[in-house]
């Protein structure tokens, strides 16, 4: 099953770093975050990745065309015959990965519609974002999804609280405060979609529609939209602070995410 990921945003509340990298290459210890969920994908067994790039592609397709140096030691052999010896194997030699460029400023349904192409038809295949880390359970989301019949599940997710919360009397006093509550009462889409192939029908081959609007609403007027619900650990990069809490738990050895060897 092949799993399609977005890579083409500008990451504009990110500034500090998407000023001179895409958000999927900014980095997660000593890895781009694009690894990471690359790398929980095929921790479940899926590792035919088709990356839909834009803003900075270039940077992701010199990444992967240079993965050996980007993720190994090396030994050089200068002069009239030179080599190169990489050491120590990595687990990724099995992924297969495309790199498409789908434009610096489609929106995320015409960067969907324009990788049909390498979908085979009738196929089912994954869709997510490439700045989000979860521990989602993946076949159990594809499981699912098979069950429902529907054109496409996205993963609900309760978002982290970002924001004090209250809570207040009709005459203003408060009975509670929380600094920050762990989780949010209302879901929202956690990307880690799974999407069967007429999920095309939907798509319009128009650069300035975005999957989360008219896409998504037709989805639903139509009865063929599906959740699959997830309690636990779900957290985006929208933010420099955010992508520092991610640093903080994976070099602490606590990232959550991090279910391969």
């Amino acid at each position: 099953m092949k799993i399609v990921i977005l890579c083409g945003g500008k990451g504009t509340r990110l500034r500090e770093e998407t000023e001179y990298r895409p958000k999927p290459m900014v980095p997660i210890g000593n890895r781009p975050i694009l690894w990471h969920i690359m790398k929980t994908y095929a921790a479940y067994g899926h590792n035919d990745f088709i990356l839909c790039l834009g803003y900075k592609g270039e940077m992701i397709k010199e990444y992967f065309r240079n993965y050996l140096w980007n993720t190994c030691d090396v030994t050089l052999r200068l002069g009239r015959e030179p080599a190169a010896e990489f050491h120590d194997g990595h687990a990724e030699e099995d992924w297969r990965v495309t790199l498409a460029d789908t434009g610096e400023n489609s929106m995320t349904a015409h960067r969907v519609k324009q990788i049909q192409r390498f979908i085979p038809a009738g196929e089912t295949f994954l869709l997510t974002y490439g700045d989000g880390l979860a521990t989602i359970d993946i076949n159990a989301s594809i499981a699912a999804h098979q069950a429902s019949g529907k054109a496409c599940t996205i993963s609900a997710v309760h978002p982290a609280g970002r924001f004090g919360e209250l809570r207040i009397q009709d005459d203003g006093s408060i009975l509670t405060f929380s600094e920050k509550p762990q989780f949010e009462e209302a879901h929202v889409n956690g990307g880690y979609m799974v999407c069967s192939y007429k999920l095309f029908d939907y798509l319009p081959d128009d650069p300035m529609i975005m999957l989360e609007r008219q896409p998504m609403e037709k989805l639903v007027q139509d009865g063929q939209l599906h959740a699959y619900r997830h309690k636990g650990f779900w957290q985006p990069m929208d933010t420099y602070q955010e992508s520092q809490y991610l640093n903080q738990l994976w070099n602490d050895g606590i990232a959550p995410w991090k279910i391969w060897p």
